[in-house]
């Protein structure tokens, strides 16, 4: 299984609606109980890049397959460059030096009427790009980061989930939320004996005294695997967190699992943003060893949450 650190069964119902806006144009509704059911495109990393083509084709299809209508646009299926790490591994050679150069290079002078023909192929699909993901590391530099932010205002978001980024990369970027009215929403990880890392209670709580536009991607499987417990930070931040990435993992440091196998909450995180009608996007991030494709084990994902939200 290829993590994103290292890369740098959906109802019939569900499955019909797919098909709706390839031939009709209209938007996929996979909003349950009021609970909005979105995907990070990362979970079909998988899925080869086509010979010829736009890529971003197929990772529409796949949402479309699956039925879902929001999305969180994982940077590298838009970008030319995939780093290892997911930006943060040891660049300790010619050739990936490089390649980090050649990045900056190219998000510098991408031109913006690629990402509205990006924005435009979901719309066209049937499909809301709610985030932008981008880590933002500590060799970013000031040209860069606002590149990003164009990039992102150019797709129509108004959120970036920052995958790896650390909590001292806060002050930097205030200022680029500010000038572009755009929020970030830091992702978490494990790593919760870390203050720098975005992994405890903690960590957030001193990222949302920093601004008023830095809230929470509270994915609840690292969450939980950093011992934390997140029904609690759910009930006493909801008003600061976007959305959840949601995946199954054991404490400790634990592997991710099978949905359900594992200790995350996820069925009760799931009936608190149904009964509490928090405003929170409920994002599958599929990590597990699954053994089927990609979109077969989404699926099995996305009829779990119907399943609990019924």
């Amino acid at each position: 299984m290829i993590t994103r650190r290292s890369f740098g069964k959906c109802s019939l119902g569900a499955a019909s609606v797919s098909l709706w806006p390839r031939l009709h144009g209209a938007s996929i509704d996979s909003t349950v109980n009021g609970v909005k059911i979105g995907a990070i495109s990362y979970c079909f990393r998988a899925i080869p890049r086509p010979q010829e083509g736009d890529y971003i084709d197929t990772i529409v299809r796949a949402y479309q397959d699956c039925g879902i209508g929001y999305c969180e646009l994982f940077n590298p299926m838009v970008e030319p460059w995939n780093l290892p790490g997911g930006g943060r591994a040891p660049l300790n050679t010619p050739e990936l030096q490089k390649m980090r150069q050649d990045l900056r290079n190219w998000r510098i002078s991408a031109p913006m009427s690629r990402f509205q023909e990006v924005r435009k192929k979901f719309n066209d699909g049937g499909i809301d790009i709610f985030a932008y993901v981008m880590t933002f590391t500590e060799d970013f530099t000031d040209e860069e980061i606002d590149a990003v932010f164009r990039q992102t205002q150019a797709m129509g978001v108004k959120l970036i989930g920052t995958n790896q980024t650390t909590v001292g990369m806060g002050p930097k970027l205030i200022p680029y939320c500010e000038k572009y009215k755009i929020d970030l929403g830091f992702h978490c990880h494990a790593k919760a004996d870390d203050p720098n890392e975005v992994a405890s209670v903690a960590s957030y709580e001193k990222l949302f005294a920093m601004s008023r536009r830095f809230k929470a991607n509270l994915d609840i499987g690292h969450f939980t695997a950093g011992n934390n417990d997140a029904i609690a930070f759910i009930e006493k931040h909801h008003d600061r967190i976007t959305h959840l990435h949601l995946k199954d993992r054991k404490r400790n440091d634990g592997p991710n699992m099978p949905w359900g196998e594992g200790e995350t909450p996820l069925k009760p995180a799931l009936l608190m943003l149904k009964q509490k009608h928090y405003p929170i996007y409920a994002v599958i991030e599929y990590e597990y060893p699954g053994k089927g494709t990609p979109v077969e084990e989404v699926k099995k994902c996305v009829a779990y949450i119907r399943q609990t939200l019924a």
